[in-house]
Order: structure tokens, then C-alpha cells, then sequence
């Protein structure tokens, strides 16, 4: 004789269904806490980082610098 306590007394047929759903949404959740955490350094990384003499181009283009001072 089966009770409520169990296991999934109630639904004998369709526990293996909850289980599975719960084990997929903890690999997804897994999965996108790795991607997510990966995907910020990359962007980081992907950053150009300018150079002093960059930065020193850009200042005499717009002008902000006179060519005795660059």
C-alpha cells in the first residue's frame, strides 16, 4: 500500500517529469551565469586602449593642442 509520503504518491506516473524539469532549469540557470560572467570580461578585452601618443592625435585633431605643444 502506497501513501502520500512516499515520494510522488500523488502523480506515480508523471514524478519523473518534475525532476527532469527541475534538473533543466538548473543546468540553464548554470549556463547563463557562465556565459554572463564570461561575456562581461570579454567585453572588456575587446576594448581598444589607446595609446598616449592616441590620445594626443585626437586632442590636435579637434584642435585642443597647438602643433608646438604635440
Amino acid at each position: 500500500m502506497m501513501n502520500n509520503m512516499d515520494g510522488f504518491g500523488w502523480a506515480p506516473g508523471f514524478g519523473w517529469i518534475f525532476i527532469l524539469l527541475f534538473w533543466s532549469l538548473v543546468i540553464v540557470g548554470i549556463i547563463g551565469i557562465v556565459k554572463g560572467l564570461s561575456g562581461s570580461s570579454q567585453n572588456t578585452n575587446n576594448q581598444e586602449t589607446k595609446t598616449a601618443l592616441d590620445i594626443l592625435k585626437e586632442r590636435y585633431a579637434r584642435g585642443e593642442i597647438e602643433q608646438e605643444k604635440f
